[in-house]
């Protein structure tokens, strides 16, 4: 039986910055790492939210590892993450890098979620949607402020 585990590890923001600054931002404390992790997950999916997220990031509810790899998006959640960990503590690095990187970041989610950049073709499903339901009713309502009738 699969459990969750984010998609990304603390062990994995090496890449971003170096393991001694991530100890020295959380002295040691484990969970602080993992917490900017899930944080950088949970904005991610406000702007993935056409894609399917389950199979993207897995879920904590439904207890289920994500099932699709993506290098791209694992880099993505690595510079927020870091953002997230740099709000903490900075000792002696530069800010203004790690905020270039979640700026960067934002900006290629904002222009994934507008359709203006998509990721390789196949690799991120989108959500279903077949088993929505269509509102039910056919009523309209329709409202407007009373005319102003203006004198001079």
């Amino acid at each position: 039986m699969a459990v969750y585990a984010p998609i990304i590890a603390p062990a994995d923001l090496y890449t971003q910055q170096y393991a001694e600054v991530t100890a020295i931002i959380t002295r040691g404390d484990n969970t602080i790492p993992t917490k900017a992790i899930n944080s950088a997950i949970s904005e991610m999916k406000m702007y993935l939210s056409k894609f399917d997220t389950v199979q993207l990031f897995g879920s904590v509810s439904l207890n289920v590892m994500a099932t699709v790899y993506d290098e791209f998006l694992n880099d993505l959640c690595k510079s927020i993450s870091i953002w997230h960990l740099f709000r903490l503590a900075n000792p002696n690095v530069d800010t203004e890098l790690a905020y270039t990187w979640y700026k960067d970041a934002i900006k290629t989610l904002e222009k994934i979620q507008k359709g203006i950049m998509m990721p390789e073709q196949g690799t991120w499903p989108y959500k279903d949607t077949t088993g929505e339901t269509a509102p039910q009713g056919d009523a309209i309502y329709s409202n407007s402020n009373p005319r102003r009738r203006e004198h001079f």
